[in-house]
């Protein structure tokens, strides 16, 4: 996954490049950088980074930690001194790593494969139609047979390939991914109420195969 979208957001230019310098020699060549939380929040919406190497305290007044909290990304934050306070707040929004400045290659390059590692084994790649798709597990609420197709259904979007159940059930290969039903596969955190015969999934009804003897 050498073509793994990175963002290196560092309010100096000069550690933001030598980052940048670092990646390219191990032959990283999707980076993206920003200066400031304008040019941030622009690419974390467009650019759409898989990865983002976050300074703490962007432009001096720790906006880092608010940026975090709007990516789907994998954040490795990146601080120049050890603030208590400060990692206890950045560690509430769950990143990845974070390395102390001056960054060392090795550290860099450690966290950015851990962080790479988890991508794989958290994102499913499958063909729509004419689009190669790769969606992250946790996007997805539920899964519905229709004859020969399945449905793959996300809170914003439904895709449809020719595969059996079972067998996308097996490619997902994560424990909160169960078959409720012959028709069904859902996602176990998605859901939103139960009823004997039924679980509700934001606005979805799916019914329960009685003979499975689940306990959801």
């Amino acid at each position: 996954m050498r073509n793994v979208k990175i963002l290196i957001i560092e309010d100096e230019i000069i550690i933001a490049e030598y980052i940048k310098e670092l990646l390219e020699e191990e032959s990283f060549n999707n980076i993206s950088m920003a200066n400031d939380k304008e040019e941030a929040l622009h690419l974390i919406n467009h650019f759409l980074p898989e990865i983002i190497l976050m300074d703490i305290n962007l432009n001096g007044i720790n906006s880092g930690i608010e940026l975090a909290k709007n990516t789907k990304a994998k954040v490795i934050y990146l601080t120049g001194q050890y603030d208590y306070e400060l990692m206890n707040q950045a560690l509430e929004t769950n990143p990845e790593s974070y390395l102390t400045k001056p960054i060392k290659k090795n550290d860099l390059i450690a966290a950015i494969q851990l962080c790479i590692y988890q991508l794989k084994s958290n994102t499913i790649t499958f063909k729509a139609g004419l689009e190669v798709v790769k969606l992250n597990l946790n996007d997805i609420l539920f899964v519905k047979s229709d004859d020969i197709y399945i449905e793959i259904q996300t809170k914003t979007k439904k895709y449809t390939i020719r595969k059996s159940l079972n067998a996308f059930l097996k490619d997902l290969n994560d424990s909160n991914f169960i078959k409720i039903h012959r028709s069904y596969i859902i996602n176990k955190t998605k859901i939103t109420s139960k009823k004997a015969t039924s679980i509700f999934i934001d606005n979805f009804e799916i019914p329960i195969s009685r003979s499975l003897n689940l306990e959801l």
